[in-house]
Order: C-alpha cells, then structure tokens, then sequence
C-alpha cells in the first residue's frame, strides 16, 4: 500500500504541474453534460418507449453510461499510456529491477487516472442531478459493488493491452479499435435492443453491456440484487477470468522483453 501511495503522490504532483490541462479536464465534465442535456430536450417523449426500462429518461440513461464508459476508457489506456511513459523518461527499468513486484507497478502505475476518472464520474452524476436526473430511489450500495467489479475487469483488458505493447511496441491502433467497438455495441449512448441482431449478439461478449445495464438498473430504478444478479455474476465472471490471465501475460511480456533485451525500446 505505501509503494501504490507512493505512485499516486507522484502522478498527483505531475498533473497539478500541468494546471490549466487539469482544469479543462474538468471543464470538458461540464461542457459534455450540456451537449448530452440538449440532445436529450430535443429527442423528448420520443426516446421513452425504447428506454422504459430504465425510465423513459434519455438524459439519465446517456449520463450513465457516458460516467461508465470514462472508466472504460481510461481501464484500457492508462496502464499502457504509463507504460509508454516509463519507457520513454527511462524508469521503468529502473522500477522492474526494484524489489517491487510487477502487479504493484502495474496497478499503482493507474492509480492517479482511476483517482481523476472517479472525480470527473461525481462531476458527472451531480451534474446530471442538478438538469433534473434523479437518483431517488437509487441503490448506493448495489451501485458501489457494480463499479468496483468493473473497474476490476477494465483494468485487467487494459493490462493485457499493455502486454501486448510491451511486446510489440505499438498498440494504439488495437486498443483505440477495441474502445471504439465496445462504445458502439455495448449502449453507452443508446440501448442495444436498436442494434442489429448480430450486432446485439455481439455486445453480449462485452463486460460494458453487463455493467452499463446493471448500473442503470440499479442507479434509476432502485433494482435489488436479484433482478440484476445475471449482469453481476456475468462481470464477476469476466474479472475472474480476466484479471489474473493479463497479470501473466504481463509477467511473460516484461519476462521476454528482458530476454531480447527491448525493454526499454519504445
């Protein structure tokens, strides 16, 4: 826990170097939740009948998975957006020789941006609440549980993505496609149920499309746990598998890259 601290303090400092970019990060928030607010008053009544199961509002439905979908986001690039980073100032070598184990340099090297992402999510959903979204009847508890499991598997396809740049050098292409494909197919900004056949089967191979539709159950309509118990068991399933699977692979990828000696080819 000290050394994860430790990588927190640091990213913490190098953002707050960088004021005015931290600010229109946040600024972004806001701007975002207008753009999504309006879209919403133009669609009006139209919108409810495809989202009466998460209450007829588009605008509660799109803050929601917009707030998810940033977890997604930064669960897929930030572990290898620091990994590029170490490569190129020149530490991560320096941290691999440490005592310090690889998943505590791993996971502590995504600290900061899950901190961010988790304050620009409040911004987000007390934003929202403010333009009218109500969050009433929602159920904090099962809320919290969901977002946690999701971050977990998030953060483990990011891992893997990372892998894959620690061997190959390049990855932007792959993980930019696969945020895009996920975006597209899993409801962050409408419900699935409009997709193609195929492309609904699809989004079920998606951990988002489970946690977008138990979140929204359970932040809009209060859902208990056994109405939304298949969407949970299938992220928990998802982190599982995942999650120790792109640790090895980490493992095996900083393994090879010492024994080809390219480990801090970038």
């Amino acid at each position: 826990m000290r050394r994860a601290f430790a990588f927190l303090i640091r990213d913490l400092y190098v953002e707050l170097s960088y004021r005015v970019s931290f600010l229109m990060q946040l600024a972004q928030v806001f701007i975002a939740v207008f753009v999504f607010y309006f879209i919403s008053r133009l669609l009006g009544p139209a919108a409810a009948p495809g989202l009466a199961a998460y209450g007829g509002d588009y605008f509660a439905f799109v803050i929601i998975g917009v707030a998810l979908s940033s977890y997604f986001g930064i669960g897929l690039a930030s572990f290898a957006q620091s990994l590029r980073e170490a490569q190129t100032t020149g530490t991560l070598e320096a941290m691999l020789m440490t005592p310090t184990r690889v998943s505590t340099i791993v996971l502590g090297s995504a600290l900061w941006s899950y901190a961010f992402t988790t304050l620009r999510v409040f911004l987000y959903l007390i934003a929202g609440a403010l333009l009218g979204v109500s969050f009433a009847h929602a159920n904090l508890g099962l809320g919290v549980l969901i977002l946690l499991i999701s971050i977990i598997t998030f953060s483990a396809i990011g891992i893997l993505a990372a892998s894959f740049i620690m061997v190959l050098k390049r990855g932007d292409p792959v993980t930019g496609l696969v945020g895009v494909g996920a975006t597209l197919i899993a409801g962050v900004y409408y419900p699935i149920e409009v997709l193609p056949r195929p492309l609904q089967v699809l989004a079920q191979l998606v951990p988002v499309t489970y946690a977008l539709r138990a979140l929204r159950l359970a932040l809009l309509q209060g859902a208990s746990w056994r109405q939304i118990a298949p969407d949970v068991m299938a992220l928990v399933a998802f982190a599982v598998i995942l999650l120790p699977l792109s640790l090895y692979a980490f493992r095996l990828a900083v393994h090879r890259a010492r024994v080809d000696g390219s480990l801090t080819h970038f």
